[in-house]
């Protein structure tokens, strides 16, 4: 049994993790942003934790993180605030970063997206332009980091049921296949119980190879 703490504990990605991770037998805590939140958590198989992680400092995130095995950081904004998406993909996530090591939990697995990077190409004009730059920034400093980190960066994400293959070849294209986020919760919980993914970008989208035939492919 692993205790493994999820950020962004309310998103659709975490909700589907969740259970996941619940039913092999970890211990999952999830952090929210809301009181209102913690309905779905707990109905997901999490202990939902109260923690504005736009506000939080390193210490205070810290404090929550100790004890723990794994991170995974499936927090986002959502876009539309460019000041906000700052605020939470990149510079929260950098904090949870130190907020690991500091509190001695060197496994991380960050969810990213397919064409993240310093040279995304995204014209600085574009609305997803912010979340663009917060993400290579935030991926830039987690693999700069001490931490154990693995990133996953699934393609444009779907509500599509989970087929529970995958594509690990995949590369950002406009007629790329989708990526459910089922299948991005399936990938978060098998890297954390494989340590031949720790160092790498993982990525991916809906494809016809099965998460563990495929990862062991990748190892």
């Amino acid at each position: 049994m692993a205790k493994i703490v999820i950020i962004g504990g309310h998103g659709k990605v975490a909700l589907l993790l969740a259970p996941l991770l619940a039913e092999r037998g970890d211990e999952v805590t999830s952090i929210i942003r809301t009181a209102e939140q913690a309905v779905d958590v707990a109905a997901a198989g999490a202990s939902p934790l109260l923690l504005d992680i736009e506000t939080a400092s390193a210490p205070e995130l810290a404090a929550v993180l100790r004890g723990a095995d794994a991170v995974v950081f499936s927090a986002g904004a959502g876009g539309g605030d460019p000041t906000r998406t700052y605020a939470v993909d990149r510079d929260a996530a950098i904090r949870s970063m130190q907020a690991a090591q500091d509190a001695g939990v060197r496994r991380y697995v960050m969810v990213s997206y397919l064409g993240a990077g310093p040279d995304h190409g995204v014209p600085e004009g574009d609305s997803f332009f912010p979340y663009a730059e917060a993400k290579a920034a935030a991926d830039t400093a987690l693999r700069a980091s001490e931490l154990d980190w693995t990133i996953l960066m699934p393609g444009r994400l779907t509500l599509d049921e989970p087929t529970g293959a995958v594509d690990l070849g995949a590369t950002r294209a406009a007629d790329n296949p989708g990526t459910s986020r089922a299948n991005v919760a399936a990938m978060a919980a098998a890297v954390l119980a494989d340590p031949t993914t720790i160092g790498k970008d993982l990525p991916f989208t809906d494809g016809d190879v099965p998460v563990a035939k495929a990862l062991a492919a990748a190892s």
